[in-house]
């Protein structure tokens, strides 16, 4: 078997790798970024590698990629299903696997604690993939971290050459980073960039899109042809503004993202339906006797003021006011995507995040609706 070493030649969708002595562990936010949040629940999410992959041409008929991932659960509930790694071989799903053992993070929901189990890396192996050249893409879990120790191939491998493919960054919360999603080319995003042909970074930062000034800057920094935000969601749900503070929050958002690209398309996407928190203010809460019985739910406490429809009439407010002079931005109203007659047919299993299926109704409304905006590579 020929070695290959790890590198940001064969990388897609993160913004840097880090160095661990052992391989390379993906971020999707840069160093710098990392170090302003500061926030446990950023640090671990954007380290998650949804839409991270690697791609590559080879001849070869077995691949082999040693990992070792870091998955999470909560005390007292279920384990969530282990992460799975996605073949796609030109353009198709080929296989999937999963790396039996990881490092786990226990929380305690209740005091917020931590307990960190170390693991040993662990290999996945995709066989019989035939000797013709073909287009490699191997896609990380995008519920875990995932640290790269080493790739290995029966033929040798060149970096995926460079393709004429739209770079479309995308940034949103823990609905776009994936949440109740199977596996990493089901997440709505990662759908809707294949269905239209485009070059996915993702930035969807579960329970973290809360219109922070780095995530702003990085986005301003990043080569894209096509830029979408989709914001509000978190806001509500951790009852972290109000009105005065989200409104020159989210013009300040779009400033800094404007003034790295002046006239890159740039869609701003209201929330999806979520019934808790339409009405009712957050911040969002674990429903205590879902929990008792084994089962995980959210719900809304009712003590702050914003709520979605609050956050979807002034993102649309804002957008119509800044695009009599930015001609090359545009709204999406998120009850396009996912609104009240979906959720008699797909109900949010646990009234927040869409489940595998729905990501899929989601990526292709988006598909469809997003470019009916008027957003497309120019």
């Amino acid at each position: 078997m020929i070695i290959t070493p790890i590198t940001a030649e064969l990388i897609r969708g993160a913004a840097e790798l880090e160095e661990t002595g052992r391989g390379v562990r993906p971020h999707r936010l840069p160093a710098w970024a990392r170090e302003q949040g500061d926030d446990p629940q950023l640090s671990m999410v954007e380290a998650e590698t949804s839409g991270v992959r690697l791609e590559f041409r080879t001849r070869a008929s077995v691949i082999e990629l040693e990992a070792l991932p870091t998955r999470r659960g909560m005390i007292g509930m279920p384990q969530r299903p282990k992460g799975v790694y996605d073949l796609v071989v030109d353009g198709r799903l080929a296989g999937q696997a999963t790396v039996d053992d990881a490092t786990f993070i226990s929380i305690d929901m209740t005091t917020g604690a931590r307990t960190v189990t170390e693991a040993a890396p662990g290999t996945i192996r995709f066989g019989d993939l035939g000797d013709t050249l073909k287009d490699v893409v191997i896609w990380l879990p995008h519920l875990e971290s995932t640290e790269l120790v080493e790739l290995r191939t029966d033929e040798p491998v060149l970096p995926a050459p460079a393709g004429d493919r739209p770079v479309w960054l995308h940034h949103g919360s823990s609905i776009s980073h994936g949440s109740n999603a199977a596996n990493p080319t089901g997440v709505w995003p990662a759908i809707a960039a294949a269905a239209a042909g485009h070059d996915l970074i993702n930035l969807g930062l579960g329970g973290s899109a809360m219109v922070d000034p780095f995530t702003a800057r990085t986005i301003r920094d990043t080569p894209a042809d096509l830029i979408s935000v989709k914001l509000g969601i978190n806001v509500v749900n951790a009852d972290a503004m109000r009105m005065r503070a989200f409104r020159p929050a989210v013009h300040g958002f779009l400033d800094t993202v404007r003034d790295g690209h002046p006239d890159t398309p740039l869609l701003v996407v209201s929330p999806i339906l979520c019934p808790i928190h339409e009405d009712t203010p957050g911040p969002g809460a674990i429903d205590v006797e879902a929990l008792r019985a084994g089962e995980l739910k959210y719900t809304a406490t009712g003590q702050g003021q914003l709520t979605l429809r609050m956050i979807r009439a002034e993102l649309a407010r804002i957008v119509a006011q800044r695009a009599e002079h930015d001609h090359h931005l545009y709204y999406l109203d998120g009850l396009d995507l996912y609104g009240e007659p979906d959720a008699a047919r797909h109900p949010l299993p646990d009234r927040l995040h869409p489940d595998t299926a729905t990501h899929r109704l989601i990526g292709e409304r988006f598909t469809e609706r997003a470019p009916a905006t008027g957003w497309r590579p120019a």
